[in-house]
């Protein structure tokens, strides 16, 4: 059984954890509603772009003319996984739910005999995968300098994807990220980003008459939207992260505080016996003179 000593070291020392996790608390809540605005807001750009895409894409269909990014190489044997998590923890399974999601598709294409090549976004995704796929990293992406993640960041890491796709190292690209939801809820989504895959269009996006031809405006655009789909990708991960960090740390300081409750009633019982066993000792020891 604890002293009392251990029991009140260990009582401070909940309470020290309780503070820690609930200003770890505030300052997510602070960052998640930055990180969710810039989520939402992109939101739009995303869905208008990839309607216009998706409306030349329509035009041009599977003919000769069509760019290399939205026909793809004809194959789909080598495939590129971009797995983007954040790069720290203490946010719940925000990181282990996007791993997850990446170690079940890679053991299926795996199954089917494809070749799988992992490209890693955060220390967290690269951390848990590379115990069973290390052997299938072909690089690495730290952002962990990155205050504030930008366009910039997206556009760098769309140039090292279409790269690695002009020089014909894989036929297929996904991306793996958390689209939020809310504070309680982020999805794990993969995304196919090369070549473009695109919901399906409606009549009023085929009116439209397009100058110069939809080849060549599909031809700029299309690298535009690796980067638009991973800076969106991104910033729902950033906005995932948060929120789960957000209840994570609640979570963890309702926990501490039921522990500190707990401890408190102990530490009073074992203190309570230990006066009453002076007390009989007292008594006995008056009661023998």
């Amino acid at each position: 059984m604890p002293s009392l000593k251990d029991l009140k070291l260990r009582i401070e020392s909940v309470k020290s954890t309780r503070k820690i996790t609930k200003a770890m608390q505030m300052v997510a809540a602070a960052k998640l509603r930055r990180a969710q605005e810039a989520a939402e807001e992109a939101r739009p750009y995303a869905q208008r772009f990839n309607a216009l895409v998706a409306g030349l894409a329509a035009s041009v269909g599977s003919s000769n003319g069509a760019p290399k990014l939205l026909s793809g190489t004809g194959s789909g044997q080598v495939q590129l996984l971009i797995i983007m998590t954040g790069e720290r923890g203490l946010c719940g399974g925000f990181n282990t739910n996007i791993a997850k999601l990446a170690r079940k598709y890679a053991d299926r294409l795996k199954s089917e005999g494809k070749i799988v090549k992992i490209l890693t976004v955060g220390k967290k995704g690269r951390d848990q995968m590379k115990r069973d796929f290390g052997d299938l990293f072909v690089g690495h992406v730290d952002l962990s300098e990155a205050k504030c993640i930008g366009y910039v960041h997206a556009q760098k890491i769309a140039q090292d994807i279409l790269t690695r796709f002009d020089v014909a190292e894989f036929d297929v690209a996904t991306i793996f990220y958390s689209k939020f939801v809310n504070v309680v809820s982020q999805v794990p989504t993969a995304q196919q980003v090369i070549p473009a895959v695109f919901e399906e269009v409606d009549e009023v996006s085929k009116r439209y008459d397009y100058e110069p031809d939809e080849e060549a405006i599909l031809a700029d655009l299309l690298p535009k939207g690796v980067a638009t789909a991973i800076f969106s990708a991104l910033l729902e991960n950033g906005a995932s992260e948060q929120g789960a960090r957000m209840s994570a740390m609640d979570n963890a300081t309702r926990n501490a505080g039921d522990m500190i409750d707990k401890l408190t009633i102990q530490y009073n019982r074992s203190r309570q016996a230990v006066i009453t066993n002076e007390l009989i000792e007292i008594i006995s020891g008056a009661e023998a003179l």
